[in-house]
């Protein structure tokens, strides 16, 4: 039973020392989907802790990512609560499935709590075919996507963008694609922000990241990155299903990826300057993982900046991505297929300025959300699922305070990926997922067995927590036909 889930039993040293008496040392039942970790069980927190999930999933949770979870309430300027989704697992420092808001005046921001794939998100885009339609192409279709969008840890394009030519997607994320002929109008009006933070800045990213990122603008990447061919399986919400232009049957294309190499050395070289500008701010933190300067500072302006336009590189990197598929849409399909048209692009690896109510008050905060989704009021809302499981398609409610408009970001790793590499080896995986019907492509069998359906929690159970909590409500679920796999 988890309603009081003692915290002495883990991590004794970590929780337990000069910590708060047994009766603070535990879980508290705020409903049937949301836990409490006092503010008061550890001397150091300046806020309690909060985590949306099921008994099922709190059961399950690591240790190590709730020692992580409280240790991000201790951050300068938090605001209220610092909270994880159902979906929540170990990252550096940050627990992955985190969201902290802190004060525009006195706040923090951290790179960890960014995490090192910046701007890592999902888009969806919608065909005009069922199924059955499909399916004699599928196959075709897979490998030609395959063959146009490179794949792999480091692997990019031939040919490599100029230094000029970077600093421009940069600064203008998808749009500057789109002006340049690749892609149209509605990408832009369809992506989170436009697909573009305004004020990025590439004088602040180094050298370095922008080199990592010079082929790598319309590619894939590694890890549990995907892209998926689907198909719309069951509608829960009819009527915003139909605003969103979704059908039952319905064929469509998820991509899931991020900043690649430019957003990962971007972070690295951020959390070093952060980590040695700490003392100069008097800042104390329970992990170095943790690093953070004030948001106001000359350091925490230039990541904030240098952010922000990893961030703008990872829309135009879906953006690139986007006009590869169609172009690969186009020429296996031909006349069958007359569009290909974006419903929605969310990030899920951020730091954004939102104005939110507190106390009845409008403010802006400083939210932090790594392995969490935007969840505004209308909008949609996209949660890819692990490889060969259901994703999910749900619309933000008016979550507000509670989580800050913020939503799970998928299902969440159960088990690291070595740990899964020993489990199945690569082609019994592949082999099971297609006597589901799946087809999966990818070059590595090593990268198949990491990222087994099984290394995962139930995605299912994330989005009916998400739901039943009130942070957003199922719009439809969608099932894979075809899975091209980062490597």
């Amino acid at each position: 039973m988890v309603g009081k889930k003692d915290f002495r039993k883990i991590h004794p040293v970590k929780f337990s020392e000069g910590g708060a008496p047994l009766s603070a040392g535990q879980f508290n039942r705020v409903n049937d989907y949301l836990w409490e970790i006092p503010k008061g069980f550890r001397p150091d927190m300046r806020v309690a802790v909060r985590i949306f999930a099921s008994e099922k999933i709190l059961e399950g949770v690591e240790d190590e990512a709730l020692v992580q979870l409280v240790n991000t309430s201790t951050l300068p300027g938090i605001v209220k609560y610092a909270l994880a989704m159902p979906d929540i697992h170990s990252g550096y420092g940050p627990p992955i499935g985190g969201v902290g808001a802190m004060s525009l005046s006195e706040g923090v921001i951290s790179p960890g709590f960014v995490g090192y794939d910046e701007n890592c998100g999902c888009r969806l885009l919608l065909s005009d075919l069922e199924q059955k339609e499909i399916k004699p192409y599928l196959e075709k279709l897979a490998a030609e996507i395959q063959e146009q969008i490179p794949s792999g840890l480091g692997r990019g394009r031939e040919v490599k963008l100029g230094l000029t030519q970077i600093e421009r997607i940069l600064e203008g994320g998808a749009g500057e694609l789109v002006e340049q002929g690749y892609g149209q109008r509605q990408d832009i009006e369809n992506c989170e922000e436009g697909g573009k933070i305004s004020e990025a800045d590439p004088s602040f990213v180094s050298g370095r990241a922008k080199e990592r990122g010079r082929d790598q603008l319309g590619t894939l990447g590694s890890g549990n990155h995907f892209l998926e061919i689907q198909k719309v399986a069951e509608i829960f919400d009819w009527e915003t299903a139909k605003k969103f232009g979704l059908f039952q049957e319905q064929i469509v294309v998820m991509v899931h990826t991020g900043s690649r190499g430019l957003g990962h050395q971007n972070c690295g070289d951020y959390l070093k300057i952060a980590a040695k500008a700490m003392p100069k701010y008097a800042i104390k933190i329970p992990d170095k993982e943790l690093a953070c300067v004030p948001f106001n500072s000359v350091e925490g302006q230039k990541f904030f900046k240098a952010m922000s336009a990893a961030c703008n590189f990872a829309w135009a990197n879906r953006q690139m991505i986007t006009y590869y598929l169609r172009n690969s849409w186009q020429k296996v399909l031909g006349s069958l297929a007359p569009r290909l048209a974006l419903v929605y692009d969310v990030a899920h690896n951020i730091v954004k300025i939102e104005e939110h109510l507190v106390e009845g008050e409008k403010v802006k905060l400083i939210v932090h959300r790594k392995g969490a989704t935007r969840a505004f009021p209308g909008k949609p809302v996209l949660l890819p699922g692990s490889m060969g499981t259901a994703s999910y398609v749900l619309v933000g409610e008016q979550s507000g305070e509670i989580s800050w408009f913020s939503t799970a970001h998928g299902a969440g790793r159960t088990m690291s990926r070595k740990a899964a590499s020993r489990m199945a080896s690569g082609q019994q995986v592949i082999n099971k997922l297609k006597r589901k019907g799946i087809i999966v492509k990818c070059r590595s069998l090593q990268g198949i067995a990491e990222e087994a359906p099984e290394a995962y929690k139930n995605i299912d159970q994330v989005v009916d927590v998400v739901h039943r909590a009130g942070l957003s409500k199922k719009v439809a679920k969608l099932i894979p036909l075809a899975v091209i796999k980062g490597e």
